[in-house]
């Protein structure tokens, strides 16, 4: 066989592997955060584009809720006003989440949204004051001194937590064909705005919306074990587990807490994966093994690989 002939019987191989995954998401909302290394990178936004078109077209529901830390720190330096950061957490003032809103809601939304129309695709920014679409409510941070053990609670100014999402405004937006690509950034009753944690905001939104799968892409391979090794898949009592022996550990808590609330809001799985990967998106979606770390509810004696696995 020639080697013209092998490479395209790796493809149709490729494209027979996908045809059962396609068939299974069809219909079905996907829930994607996206951030990190991979909206830094010009190729990687390029692929990532076309990853949710490819989505779209074999019939999925794909839903784009984005980060963008790195690009408010940039214009916070340029615009002289100083931000601190307290556990990870960013303080948002008055003067600092007005920046927040046009950074997240202004350039990055119509970029990714553009990136995405681009690749031949149909996609619209919203933020979460758009349609009544996210009610956030203050943030209460409790930090403890590690001299002595006191607890206390952190203003962080305007940072907020969702507190409901319209679904309905999205299920709207899946009749229509129009893939929703949202800044996270909400408000409360007296109109406050308030700057959310995009692992945060996406996780509400996939519980809103009850997605097949919720997507949290990383600067990571995945969840790793004691080993340093990628776990393919976790149940939801394991993670918790693995926190408390300090296994998972850092700014991977947050992000597994997420996935854990969703999980017990009935999405079927959460999944970590690396965005740093070209195509991780597929490599997840359509592929037997997938490509980062499962977190599905229950435990592990309750599994059933037949309806979880990828």
């Amino acid at each position: 066989m020639s080697d013209i002939s092998a490479d395209r019987m790796a493809r149709v191989d490729m494209l027979s592997e996908a045809l059962p995954f396609m068939r299974r998401y069809a219909g079905e909302t996907i829930v994607i955060k996206y951030g990190g290394h991979a909206m830094g990178d010009q190729d990687l936004a390029d692929d990532f584009a076309r990853d949710i078109v490819l989505l779209k077209q074999i019939g999925a529901f794909p839903i784009v809720v984005h980060g963008g830390g790195p690009q408010i720190g940039d214009m916070l330096k340029r615009l002289q006003i100083k931000s601190d950061f307290v556990d990870g957490l960013r303080v948002t003032g008055a003067d600092t989440v007005e920046v927040v809103e046009m950074v997240l809601s202004g350039g990055i939304n119509k970029g990714i949204v553009a990136a995405i129309n681009r690749a031949g695709g149909r996609a619209i920014g919203l933020s979460g004051k758009d349609a009544n679409l996210i009610r956030a409510r203050k943030l209460g941070h409790k930090t403890r001194n590690s001299d002595s053990n006191i607890e206390k609670i952190i203003d962080l100014g305007f940072v907020g937590k969702p507190e409901e999402v319209n679904g309905q405004v999205l299920a709207e937006l899946a009749r229509t064909g129009v893939t929703p690509v949202i800044a996270p950034v909400g408000f409360d009753a007296a109109g406050n705005t308030y700057n959310i944690n995009a692992d945060t905001a996406a996780g509400a939104v996939a519980s809103a919306v009850k997605a097949k799968r919720l997507l949290m892409l990383t600067d990571v391979a995945g969840v790793l074990d004691a080993e340093g090794k990628r776990i393919e898949e976790i149940a939801a009592d394991t993670a918790r587990r693995m926190i408390n022996e300090g296994i998972i550990k850092g700014g991977m808590i947050p992000k597994i807490e997420t996935c854990l609330e969703a999980v017990a809001e009935d999405v079927e799985a959460a999944v970590i994966l690396d965005g740093r990967v070209p195509h991780a998106i597929l490599l997840e979606i359509f592929t037997e093994r997938g490509d980062g770390t499962l977190i599905r509810p229950g435990r592990e004696a309750q599994a059933d690989p037949s309806k979880l696995k990828r």
